[in-house]
């Protein structure tokens, strides 16, 4: 696929660690893209034209115009965008094979553990309306050893594959986040370095604060927010 860009991408968005994981790989490839805010917390995730391109109703998604032979493509799921915008750009992203599968493992690593069992540490320690010691262990023990592990490969390395891919993308916006999830980032001091060094590039510094006007300082607060996040059944 071609990185030349007519028409900007249209990103169906909301400043999340998974929506951030796009708002950096779109500054760092310098893709031009429109924010399409979707408000979580209200609900805007269930509107049909949303459904349309993102069926998992889960932001991010993506619209990009200047697709495969030039027509557009919808691409959902944060991981598989930036899948495809790594080979769209060919940055980021590896083009030998086993380069390209060292970025899936850790990319996939992210998408299956780091990113939800973070998320859960998150719902029990700060949203759930009761404390469950249980889960609260549970989670925060899980997100312990998953920082262990991260921590691990990054030994002797500037960057999760060596070379700074869409892997450390996916993983930044979560890692920030290391206090709210109850760990302390000095048992892992190099996870720490390697934030250090994300959090000063330009391009993840810009990403980060996209749309950031439209999160909530108090999080997710009220009760209507929690019904909509936390009572969803199938539709």
């Amino acid at each position: 696929m071609s990185a030349v860009q007519g028409k900007p991408i249209d990103l169906h968005y909301w400043p999340t660690p998974n929506g951030w994981k796009i708002t950096i790989m779109l500054e760092e490839t310098g893709l031009p893209y429109n924010v399409i805010p979707v408000n979580i917390g209200k609900g805007d995730q269930f509107k049909p034209e949303f459904l349309a391109i993102s069926p998992n109703n889960r932001m991010p998604a993506i619209v990009d115009p200047d697709g495969p032979d030039g027509k557009p493509i919808s691409v959902f799921e944060s991981g598989a965008i930036l899948q495809y915008l790594g080979r769209k750009t060919g940055q980021f992203y590896p083009t030998d094979e086993r380069g390209r599968v060292a970025v899936d493992e850790w990319l996939f690593w992210q998408m299956g553990g780091f990113g939800p069992m973070l998320g859960q540490t998150h719902h029990f320690r700060i949203y759930a309306p009761e404390k469950v010691p249980y889960a609260i262990d549970r989670y925060t023990n899980e997100a312990n050893r998953l920082y262990g592990v991260l921590n691990r490969r990054l030994e002797g390395r500037d960057y999760i594959c060596d070379d700074y891919s869409i892997a450390d993308m996916a993983c930044v916006g979560w890692a920030r986040g290391w206090e709210r999830q109850g760990q302390d980032i000095k048992q892992f001091p190099n996870v720490g370095r390697w934030l250090e060094t994300m959090l000063a590039r330009p391009a993840v510094q810009r990403g980060l604060k996209v749309a950031e006007e439209l999160r909530n300082p108090a999080g997710i607060s009220t009760p209507e927010e929690k019904a909509v996040l936390f009572g969803q059944k199938a539709r």
